[in-house]
């Protein structure tokens, strides 16, 4: 079965178009370095909740949109030798000349690996 990371994140809503391009740039770099597909969600249907919420999970203000992305891997091995060689691709770093920079505040960001323990297909 495949491995998952999954990314949370509060984007300055005005800065759409600026996530679209850092997204097109850094996600050709997980795809280059074996991941099967890279999804990005820019949120349209995220509701507040009672309790907690993607919003308060990453301090989202009124004037910030959350979005939810996910790389998907061949398999947990590939993944971590993926991510090792993009911690130190100088590529990745946004203060690189060329690089866009983060359009939104990385200190926010919510992530993880995930093992799926259930997969259902149509």
């Amino acid at each position: 079965m495949t491995y998952i990371d999954g990314f949370v994140i509060a984007v300055p809503t005005a800065n759409k178009q600026k996530f679209i391009e850092h997204a097109r740039h850094f996600d050709s770099l997980f795809i280059e370095l074996g991941a099967l597909r890279v999804i990005e969600g820019w949120g349209d249907d995220v509701p507040d909740g009672k309790v907690t919420d993607f919003r308060r999970a990453v301090q989202a203000t009124a004037e910030e949109t959350v979005a939810f992305s996910w790389v998907e891997w061949p398999d947990k091995a590939t993944r971590d030798a993926g991510m090792k060689k993009m911690m130190e691709d100088p590529r990745m770093d946004p203060s690189t000349p060329g690089n866009p920079p983060m359009p939104f505040d990385g200190k926010r960001m919510i992530f993880g690996g995930f093992e799926p323990v259930v997969e259902v297909k149509a």
